[in-house]
């Protein structure tokens, strides 16, 4: 069978993307596959990935064995580490829109509304009658474990609710993902229902060398350099770094215009430093513990970032 041109496969996926939104209102945001970002993936991450992929494209030969595919996954690890855009990723590489709630989307303070805004969200994927993926963020806010409720009139809401997201999940005939930085707090019951548990850990060195040079983009600096500032965002998130680099390429632009110094790193760096915080969860990296011995070191490689014509 002949395969469907690729414009006009996104131009229907972006049709179904604004069916679902419709469907779901204001429960969720309703993204195509067009506007997914592909993430920087640690090595384990990018092969789980795989795998699924190849698992759920192989659903027939599967079903001839007796097995089906998984088709839920727990996404968990600090916040900024992308779990976000990995599933807006994954949904792109199987040219499904997904519908990105908030659990804030789910939780009501009056007595059974949360239980029946997760059927609403889950009956209006199947109203709607399009493939999706449904994304789940701050799982822990619904999901968490039974154990520590204390016996109030808000723990008993949060167990009927986790008992209709239970039934909801395995009626779902779509693909389901959840995200959590509190992965300790997510009950056990829960935890079992998904097919697959990924950690999406911070950064290794070679992971935050090709996030800086993917949005250090369209300037590039010399690859030395590049390293020593992968060294200084030691333990950053891809979302720290992202702000810094982002920070330099504006920085760059718009210095001239503000009558900021731009003639070197330390000039650049020392106030985009100042300007983003690192979460209080976090050991700050290297470039925030000792801003000025660090911006010392770069100072030392060519400066400025050499602009690449388009």
């Amino acid at each position: 069978m002949a395969r469907r041109p690729a414009n006009a496969a996104l131009a229907e996926s972006d049709a179904s993307a604004q069916r679902l939104q419709e469907a779901l209102g204001n429960t969720a945001d309703v993204l195509p596959p067009s506007k997914a970002d592909e993430p920087i993936l640690a090595p384990s991450v990018r092969t789980a990935i795989f795998e699924w992929l190849a698992e759920i494209r192989a659903k027939e030969e599967l079903d001839a064995v007796g097995i089906k595919p998984r088709s839920s996954a727990l996404l968990y690890g600090p916040p900024g580490t992308g779990k976000t855009t990995l599933a807006h990723h994954l949904a792109a590489r199987l040219n499904l829109p997904i519908a990105m709630v908030g659990a804030e989307n789910l939780i009501s303070k009056w007595l059974g509304e949360s239980g029946s805004n997760v059927s609403r969200l889950f009956d209006g994927v199947k109203k709607a009658g399009v493939d999706c993926i449904v994304f789940v963020d701050e799982f822990d806010a619904i999901g968490s474990d039974r154990k520590l409720n204390t016996g109030g009139g808000a723990d008993n809401e949060r167990s009927a609710t986790m008992s209709v997201l239970l039934r909801k999940i395995e009626q779902f005939e779509g693909i389901f993902i959840a995200a959590t930085n509190l992965q300790e707090q997510i009950d056990p019951a829960l935890w079992r229902r998904f097919g697959m548990q990924i950690e999406v850990a911070r950064p290794d060195f070679e992971a935050r060398w090709a996030i800086i040079a993917k949005y250090l983009s369209p300037y590039t600096w010399d690859d030395d350099a590049i390293s020593e500032l992968a060294l200084l965002f030691e333990g950053a998130s891809p979302a720290l770094i992202r702000q810094v680099v982002e920070g330099i390429k504006r920085s760059l632009v718009i210095g001239p215009r503000v009558k900021r110094l731009t003639d070197s790193a330390e000039a650049v760096l020392k106030p985009i430093v100042a300007s983003v915080s690192v979460p209080p969860a976090y050991t700050p990296p290297p470039l925030w513990s000792n801003v000025e011995k660090s911006v010392r070191t770069l100072s030392r490689f060519e400066w400025p970032p050499v602009l690449n014509a388009a």
